[in-house]
């Protein structure tokens, strides 16, 4: 898409005219649209996008799948993979999907969500974090079947002129449309004018690709939206939308992330990402399934129905623990992961328990547990002591006065935390 392509649409529009009569949806097309809607929170317009897989089906055309992921950070966690697993399962019905690198809009900042302006990034910080960003996402997609983009081939030559001609397609009435705009306007809280942009630079992504489907989160639908109506007004055929949910975290409340140390990140070791989703309670265990499991929707119905029968819910948790593994690192992986845990849940001690250099013997335990960072002050790591929650070489401590002579130990705190410390004097 060139700047001068901005003052005018194109001749004809693509994709079905009006009136033209619905194709009949096969049955192939039926069970590709029920693959699509499996999870999803919603998906805009139906019909419209029924008729898309018809089409694609009779001319041999893939759809073009969109989703564009700015590099604010630098690693992906398992809720990023809930759009990337959609992406996936759209790859592999035979569409075109497009990874598309947002290192023009990350430097505007998205507003999605947020009662204050985001600080924009840095082209350096863009440049850092873009390059882990599709490696992260390629132990989901399918790598050699992947369109990688970068919006900045498109939004760096509009230029001051072609962004004004952009700007002029959109009402600031419209954008006031936005939850987080209008509360921010009324509660006196300053909405920056580049914060409009943001919105019409993804919307104008879609027409520049001339993208059949968007997915993001439920937060991003305004953003998607105004991609749809940018694209009609290009004489371009609307893309549909697909909204995905936000995964809780592993608290089972807050939306996965790191900021909230709920999160399970996609490159961390086999054994605490086993651990963490073993942490997961047995109701929070069906939504990671639904959002995350590659089983059939007929599976997961058969295990839910052998857990109300009597199954014990912790068997299925446990395969729902190897599947994630494995996806990430490796079946053997995963089974050495189930091995350590039944290793820990039995009081033992891991293998890859990290290791610690110190000084100041003796010393008291709180304090001891202060310096390693295994508590975050001595006061919680009294009250990990007095809740039982404190081990030194898989015995419990009761005692929170306990001084530590010089020596080699294990310290655990919890379930998940380890430390083996080298203990010498001041």
């Amino acid at each position: 898409m060139t700047t001068s392509e901005l003052s005018g649409k194109p001749a004809e529009i693509a994709g079905t005219p009006a009136g033209t009569p619905s194709l009949p949806l096969s049955d192939a097309v039926q069970e590709a649209l029920a693959i699509t809607k499996r999870g999803v929170d919603e998906l805009l317009i139906e019909s419209e996008f029924a008729q898309k897989l018809a089409r694609s089906e009779q001319t041999g055309k893939p759809l073009r799948i969109k989703l564009g992921l700015d590099p604010t950070a630098p690693d992906l966690h398992v809720g990023h993979t809930v759009v990337l697993n959609k992406m996936r399962q759209l790859q592999d019905l035979g569409h075109q999907v497009i990874f598309l690198i947002g290192d023009f809009t990350s430097m505007i900042g998205d507003p999605s969500g947020r009662n204050v302006t985001r600080p924009p990034l840095t082209r350096e910080q863009v440049e850092a974090n873009a390059m882990t960003y599709f490696r992260q996402a390629s132990l989901v997609l399918d790598a050699e079947r992947t369109e990688i983009r970068y919006n900045s081939e498109w939004s760096d030559p509009l230029g001051a002129r072609g962004m004004i001609e952009l700007a002029s397609r959109y009402t600031v009435a419209r954008m006031m449309e936005r939850d987080d705009f209008t509360k921010r306007y009324k509660s006196g809280t300053p909405i920056s004018v580049h914060e409009f942009l943001y919105p019409l630079m993804q919307g104008y992504d879609s027409v520049a690709l001339k993208a059949d489907l968007e997915l993001g989160g439920t937060d991003q639908k305004f953003n998607l939206l105004v991609g749809r109506e940018l694209q009609k007004d290009y004489g371009q055929e609307p893309q549909c939308i697909l909204t995905m949910p936000l995964l809780e975290g592993l608290d089972g409340v807050e939306k996965m992330s790191k900021s909230k140390n709920n999160y399970i990140g996609i490159t961390e070791p086999a054994n605490t990402m086993f651990g963490k989703l073993m942490s997961i309670s047995d109701v929070m265990m069906w939504r990671y399934f639904d959002l995350l499991s590659f089983r059939s929707i007929g599976e997961i119905a058969t295990l839910k129905a052998e857990v109300e029968a009597g199954k014990n819910p912790r068997d299925v948790k446990v395969a729902l623990a190897k599947e994630i593994t494995a996806r990430f690192h490796s079946a053997q992986a995963a089974d050495d992961a189930l091995a350590d845990f039944v290793n820990r849940s039995k009081g033992g001690i891991p293998d890859d328990v990290p290791e610690m250099l110190l000084a100041g013997a003796p010393i008291g335990v709180a304090h001891l547990l202060k310096q390693t960072g295994l508590c975050a002050s001595t006061s919680e790591a009294m009250r990990m002591v007095d809740q039982g929650g404190v081990r030194i070489d898989g015995v419990v401590i009761s005692d929170k006065a306990l001084m530590l002579d010089p020596g080699t130990f294990v310290l655990q705190v919890g379930k998940r935390k380890f430390m083996r410390v080298t203990l010498g004097t001041a």
